[in-house]
């Protein structure tokens, strides 16, 4: 087999319009390379060669794909023989095999994904409701033809479509296109949607994400894990957007297929989406092979800002800088180009800051920086992005800038950073098993984020994931706050089926809930008091007297929320609700 880098070292090197020409007359039409078609025929200039996308498209027969898929098509090789054939002519010598030399044993799920996305893309030409939902978001039928979309009608017409075509239905339920019911009957995965194909770096489709055209849940629906597809370990766009990262220098990091799709129409080639997780450590490896720089184009709401964190946090683990784009209220990056087209999405990449800076201007504007307790609440949302910079001279420099902005010593600070001294610096690991969870103020917080949306929401906007000392409540919060239960890991997702199951049974929440934040509050003073003890330990003589009075206002402050306690804990010793 031909190794993955040397099939995108060819690929890379290739002049697809220079390839094709030798064979197709082509003219250059604005940024693309027009000529008739060579599957088809024709008297019209319909077959598009893309440079810039590396790929060929006919808007008559609907051939597509890249260089590679060209030989293939054109010539009827093989995929060894038609990497081995442009390796040629582009002067590349490839590695003798040195493993099995038999067919890949995925070839059959690849073939079958390839036909459906055949398929899928003339069901969208042919269906009026698609079509309507693609003018409401103001994307051409060209455009969606261009990027590959197509559309899984309601019904089993796919299926039946799929057995004319010869496909065998133990494939298409390998490859996540069918579903098997309880009764042994099948169904298609997709129906009533418009598709969005992923791409593996070798540009083979191993999967699709599914969006409902109107109301009804899941908004999205991808694939299932499949042996060609693990959806943590790819990014969609990113077999066309690495060549558009090594041009610009940077990748654009947004949230969804459609932002991905309205930026690569205002010309943003290098531009790339998790696909419906939150960003995996695989994924930040994959960006940090192909650019040195990535900017995050997320939603600038309370789910969208906590996602965009956490993204950051993860990329800069893999040394990787990072940067956050801000968009005006109530846009997403693609109504913002949809509104402002492509010169307002180039300001909001343009005016991009660091994304420790992002943090701090968000935390200043808030007036965290106000008082004493308010800096050491900003300091415990600034440390996990200080302690997660993998790059020595970067975390350097975050120090420093913090320590200026919340008014303390470098030193200090340096303690409090370093990861030997700390054990939420580590990634968040599935615990092994989990058989009782433990009782706590954490865990009724989460008993009320389940009891429906309006606690869901206030418990979000009232503590932080920063908040949570046990680490399996600490994912299920995120996922809760950013309404996306469905990314939990195998143990989390244990922990959140049990607690649905539990409920808050007779439990007042009100109470409950005051309760659960002042004793949160009352563990973060605690620590602060311990903290800044500490602090007056190490200090000069000349520094305790300041750092003393610092710490009885820490001590006033939580001896203040005793009486709250006394009210709650009087209460549950008469029986009132709550208790």
């Amino acid at each position: 087999m031909i190794p993955d880098d040397v099939i995108e070292q060819v690929r890379d090197a290739a002049d697809i319009v220079g390839i094709i020409g030798e064979t197709v007359e082509l003219k250059r039409t604005g940024t693309d390379f027009r000529g008739r078609c060579p599957f088809h025929g024709g008297t019209h200039r319909n077959f598009a060669v893309i440079p810039k996308k590396g790929m060929f498209y006919c808007f008559v027969c609907h051939e597509a794909g890249d260089i590679y898929t060209f030989f293939m098509k054109r010539l009827g090789m093989d995929y060894p023989t038609a990497v081995r054939e442009v390796a040629r002519r582009v002067g590349i010598t490839i590695p003798e095999r040195t493993g099995p030399t038999g067919p890949d044993p995925h070839e059959p799920l690849f073939a079958a994904l390839a036909t459906a996305a055949d398929w899928f893309a003339r069901q969208l030409r042919e269906n009026t409701e698609a079509m309507k939902y693609l003018e409401s978001r103001h994307v051409t039928m060209e455009q969606a033809q261009v990027q590959g979309l197509g559309f899984a009608p309601r019904g089993a017409a796919f299926l039946d479509a799929m057995k004319g075509l010869g496909l065998r239905e133990e494939v298409l339920l390998e490859a996540g296109l069918i579903v098997k019911r309880e009764d042994g009957s099948k169904i298609p995965r997709f129906r009533g949607r418009l598709l969005f194909p992923i791409h593996d770096l070798r540009s083979r489709i191993v999967a699709f994400s599914g969006r409902i055209l109107g109301e009804g849940e899941p908004k999205y629906l991808n694939s299932p894990e499949t042996p060609v597809f693990h959806k943590g370990q790819l990014l969609y766009n990113l077999h066309v957007a690495k060549h558009g990262m090594r041009k610009a220098e940077r990748a654009i990091l947004v949230e969804g297929q459609f932002d991905v799709l309205r930026l690569t129409l205002a010309g943003f080639e290098e531009v790339v989406a998790p696909l419906g997780t939150g960003l995996t450590e695989e994924q930040a490896a994959l960006l940090q092979r192909h650019t040195a720089h990535v900017i995050l184009l997320y939603d600038s709401d309370e789910p969208g800002l906590r996602a965009t964190f956490r993204a950051g946090d993860v990329l800069l683990r893999h040394k990787l800088r990072v940067s956050v784009a801000s968009l005006p209220e109530g846009e997403d990056p693609d109504t913002l180009g949809q509104n402002k087209g492509a010169a307002a999405l180039e300001q909001a990449l343009k005016d991009s800051v660091d994304v420790l800076e992002r943090k701090i201007q968000i935390l200043e504007r808030k007036g965290f920086f106000g008082s004493l307790p308010g800096r050491r609440r900003a300091l415990d949302r600034l440390l996990p992005t200080i302690r997660a910079a993998a790059d020595p001279i970067t975390r350097d420099l975050y120090i420093s800038r913090v320590a200026e902005v919340a008014g303390i010593r470098k030193d200090v600070l340096q303690r409090e950073v370093d990861p030997k001294e700390q054990t939420l610096t580590v990634p968040y690991r599935p615990l092994p098993s989990l058989t009782v969870l433990p009782s706590s103020a954490e865990k009724s917080l989460l008993l009320l984020m389940l009891a429906g949306e309006p606690w869901r929401a206030r418990v979000a906007e009232a503590v932080d994931a920063e908040e949570f000392e046990f680490p399996v409540y600490r994912a299920v919060f995120e996922a809760l706050a950013d309404d996306a239960p469905d990314r939990l890991d195998e143990t989390a997702a244990r922990a959140y089926e049990a607690l649905q199951a539990e409920g808050l049974g007779s439990e007042q929440p009100d109470l409950l809930f005051e309760r659960a934040v002042n004793r949160l509050e009352a563990r973060r003073l605690d620590r602060e008091i311990a903290r800044k003890q500490e602090e007056i330990d190490l200090a000069p003589e000349k520094e305790k007297a300041r750092l003393t009075v610092e710490k009885q206002a820490l001590a006033n402050e939580r001896n203040a929320k005793r009486p709250t306690w006394k009210i709650i804990e009087h209460a549950r010793r008469k029986g009132a609700p709550g208790s």
